[in-house]
């Protein structure tokens, strides 16, 4: 099955000759990213193998969240939410946003105490954010069945359509000089002493300064080709849509069993945060000792399997000459075979909960690759080694609401100015500087 039906972006016909920047990979963070730049007077060209927002950045779930956040990630996600505020007046474009409220509900009394921990995150920021009693969490979702010991609500939270998003924003790129390249996949990068000179495209070469690598799945296979060693396994999950539905409710919900948004269209994005499928891939073995804590951590909500995909990486090559066909010419957009055991049973386990949705009708399902890092938080950062060279990757599950922030700081790492927030968690460097691996708690 095709994945989401996302708008096209008509890329340029040509490549220029030469930019300040090349950005590699047109998801929602290389497309914000590009803005930033534009909107700055920077000259650069966003380059995308494939089409603009096709592969995760329209596949995840449009939750544009502070709640829940790694500590680490909040202050980023607050200037996140300023922008998506304001963004599409900024950019005369319609991205589906909204403030709708974020509800995560605690199934037990262990879990509303975590959950009521992490809210003293948002203490200093003045972000509304409360805990609700289960009669507040019924009286917010008449008609829901089942027991829940109180929930996590913050009402500033909001949605976008993912589908809209990444392709309204590299629009808005252009119009502000932008060069938008799509079918353009990005062989590798030059260097002239000791640093980043060029990039060779399918399309031709590209002379630039600066590189930034956006490419989420990819970004390790493109990076492990210049000798930077990118930690970075894949996750995928499986996602369905439904067609309008009535009486379905307006905020956004998870729990145990079933993650519910509501769309633009009226219906409604459906999926399930502990039904997540890890392939085992050549890579696996390479990383998987840094990956033990967080294995320890989501356990729960993990299926490993040995699939065809373990077969198709170990075929692509790690190394290839800038004058062939990269594998990255190979696989315009990746597009898994989500489960339908996993679609299925997330819509019966709603229906069973909610009668309302008794009656809702599967318009779509697709499946998703999530780049994850070992402490799941994102890489924005210089890479020290190769001058000129940037990563903007990794964002675990947690990019589509982070992306505009994460190309503003990206940005300002780039143009030298000061960064809108404490870039030092973001840095590549804590992969390799001896920094201790630390994840979040589970809260689920």
């Amino acid at each position: 099955m095709p994945g989401p039906r996302v708008v096209a972006v008509q890329g340029d016909e040509a490549a220029p000759a030469k930019v300040d920047v090349v950005v590699v990979g047109g998801g929602i963070v290389g497309a914000s990213t590009a803005l930033e730049l534009a909107e700055r007077g920077i000259s650069v060209a966003l380059c995308e193998k494939g089409g603009i927002g096709k592969e995760q950045s329209s596949r995840n779930w449009g939750w544009v969240r502070l709640s829940r956040r790694d500590p680490r990630e909040v202050p980023l996600m607050v200037e996140a939410m300023r922008i998506w505020d304001g963004l599409d007046r900024r950019i005369g474009r319609d991205t589906g946003f909204t403030r709708c409220g974020i509800v995560f509900a605690c199934a037990s009394d262990a879990q509303l105490q975590q959950y009521d921990d992490w809210r003293r995150n948002l203490e200093g920021y003045q972000i509304e954010t409360r805990m609700l009693s289960s009669a507040e969490y019924a009286a917010m979702f008449p008609g829901l069945r089942g027991r829940v010991r109180g929930a996590l609500y913050t009402p500033t939270d909001g949605r976008a359509e993912p589908q809209k998003a990444a392709p309204a924003i590299a629009e808005a790129a252009r119009a502000k000089g932008a060069a938008i390249l799509t079918e353009c996949a990005v062989r590798g990068v030059e260097t002239s002493a000791g640093r980043v000179s060029a990039v060779v495209t399918e399309l031709g070469r590209i002379a630039c300064s600066q590189v930034v690598v956006a490419g989420g799945v990819w970004s390790n296979l493109f990076c492990g080709r210049h000798d930077i060693d990118v930690p970075q396994l894949n996750v995928m999950n499986s996602v369905l849509r439904t067609k309008p539905l009535e009486d379905g409710p307006s905020q956004t919900l998870w729990t145990r069993d079933f993650a519910v948004r509501k769309r633009q269209d009226g219906g409604y994005t459906i999926a399930s945060g502990h039904a997540n499928i890890v392939d085992i891939v050549p890579k696996s073995f390479r990383y998987g000792w840094k990956y033990l804590p967080a294995f320890r951590e989501e356990w729960r909500s993990l299926r490993f399997r040995i699939s065809r995909r373990f077969f198709v990486e170990a075929s692509m090559p790690r190394r290839w000459a800038m004058d062939e066909a990269s594998p990255f010419e190979h696989a315009r957009v990746l597009d898994p075979v989500p489960s339908q055991r996993h679609t299925k049973g997330v819509l019966r386990r709603v229906a069973e909960a909610w009668p309302a949705f008794g009656r809702a009708e599967i318009a779509q399902t697709w499946g998703g690759y999530i780049d994850i890092t070992p402490d799941a938080v994102p890489v924005i950062s210089a890479v020290d080694a190769l001058p000129g060279f940037h990563i903007a990757t990794g964002f675990s599950g947690h990019g589509f609401g982070i992306a505009p922030a994460a190309g503003r700081l990206m940005a300002d790492i780039l143009t030298g100015r000061p960064p809108v927030v404490d870039p030092t968690p973001f840095r590549f460097s804590r992969f390799s500087d001896g920094s201790k691996i630390e994840l979040m708690p589970d809260m689920r």
